[in-house]
């Protein structure tokens, strides 16, 4: 049986991560908190962010740069995106 979360982007009961994403606390709040669906929209953020902006994730300030635009996504704020991405007609 499929476990589930309150995801905290949707505000809906949703599929549940089947582990934590992240070391630590963090990920256990994570895999808490926010639904596979919106856990794996990020990662696609994520891979467009750090693609189109060149980012090194070496630079410790560019991972606290993800952490927080992780954060703002969702939480359903205002985040970065990659510029000229055009999402796929639905």
């Amino acid at each position: 049986m499929t476990q589930t979360v309150f995801c905290r982007k949707y505000q809906q009961e949703l599929e549940a991560l089947p582990f934590p994403p992240l070391p630590g606390e963090k990920g256990q709040e994570i895999q808490r908190s926010v639904s596979r669906k919106a856990w794996e929209e990020w990662q696609a953020q994520q891979t467009r962010l750090i693609n189109e902006k060149h980012l090194n994730m070496l630079d410790p300030k560019t991972r606290e740069y993800l952490m927080d635009q992780m954060e703002r996504f969702l939480d359903n704020r205002e985040s970065d995106q990659a510029e000229g991405y055009v999402p796929p007609a639905q």
